[in-house]
């Protein structure tokens, strides 16, 4: 389906190397926001005091945040689990204070603000276990990039491998940048939104080399770069439909998933901005620039037979 189709291919690849230099520098400022400034960890990787409360009726979670920020805890993640009425509160490590401390104080202003709330359990999550999560994340996010490299390089050819991983990661260092710059927190939902950009990013880079395999099959006589323009312009309406239905939704959550989903939908709107770039100006101008070529996606057929033996291809 299509909205509109554009009959004259737009020249982007003309402009590659001005785009590529902004992508660098959009780059290279991430890296540095993430060395200098770096990354505004939850409790889930510090570690922290994790309090259940249940309360009679349905909980409004506005007025217990609220609470929460008076004591100093401007921080805390509070949500709701099972049902409406039981609230699970994460407080990051406070110097001076042990975890039993912790949760008397809270309890305390709970209980001013609603003397029906109940202390169901205390948890103390040590800095090892948020360790130990990191680690699985970073894991998980090198299997996910080594099997993007592997699909492309068997799919299409090591260049464009090369030219759909370095898009993606420059899609991820972006994300982080944005998380660094503005000390954003990060959590296990920001991790998660992270992965689903890698995938979501590298489906938009499948289409783009798709279509430039498919020019380069219809056309012989263009050239590398007017193939990669014509391949971009023929899905740019399936890009609109795709990412502007994506990021519907995404904004959806944005706005009315409240603060549980607030930076998870924050990171897959930076996400999925970045991944339309990336996939054009990143993607495609890298494999450009590596020198892709028809032969590269067309292998020729080799005749089975000796074209100058004069009985080849006889029947008996």
């Amino acid at each position: 389906m299509e909205f509109f189709r554009i009959r004259k291919d737009i020249p982007f690849m003309q402009r590659a190397l001005i785009f590529n230099a902004i992508s660098f520098l959009t780059f290279f400022a991430a890296v540095f926001f993430l060395l200098h400034r770096g990354l505004h960890l939850s409790v889930e990787f510090t570690g922290g005091t994790v309090i259940e409360v249940q309360y009679p009726q349905a909980v409004q979670l506005e007025p217990v945040r609220a609470t929460l920020g008076t004591l100093g805890y401007a921080d805390a993640q509070v949500q709701t689990f099972g049902t409406s009425r039981d609230v699970m509160i994460r407080l990051p490590l406070k110097a001076g204070l042990t975890s039993s401390q912790q949760s008397t104080q809270v309890m305390a202003a709970l209980k001013q603000q609603d003397a029906a709330a109940q202390l169901q359990r205390v948890e103390f999550v040590g800095p090892q276990v948020g360790k130990e999560l990191a680690t699985n994340g970073l894991l998980a996010l090198a299997c996910v990039v080594a099997g993007i490299m592997i699909y492309l390089s068997f799919r299409f050819e090591w260049k464009y491998a090369v030219a759909g991983i370095v898009a993606n990661l420059h899609d991820v260092v972006i994300i982080l940048g944005f998380f660094a710059f503005f000390q954003w927190e990060f959590s296990l939902s920001v991790l998660a939104a992270v992965l689903a950009v890698l995938g979501y990013s590298v489906n938009e880079s499948v289409v783009i080399f798709d279509r430039i395999r498919e020019t380069f099959r219809r056309e012989r006589k263009m050239s590398v770069m007017e193939v990669i323009n014509h391949a971009i312009t023929s899905t740019m309406s399936r890009t609109i439909i795709t990412h502007g239905c994506t990021q519907m939704m995404v904004l959806s959550m944005f706005l009315f998933g409240g603060p549980t989903l607030h930076y998870f939908a924050l990171a897959l709107t930076i996400g999925i901005l970045f991944g339309i770039y990336s996939s054009v100006f990143v993607a495609a101008a890298l494999a450009m620039w590596l020198g892709v070529k028809r032969e590269d996606l067309l292998k020729e057929r080799r005749p089975r037979h000796d074209p100058n033996d004069p009985n080849a291809g006889a029947e008996v």
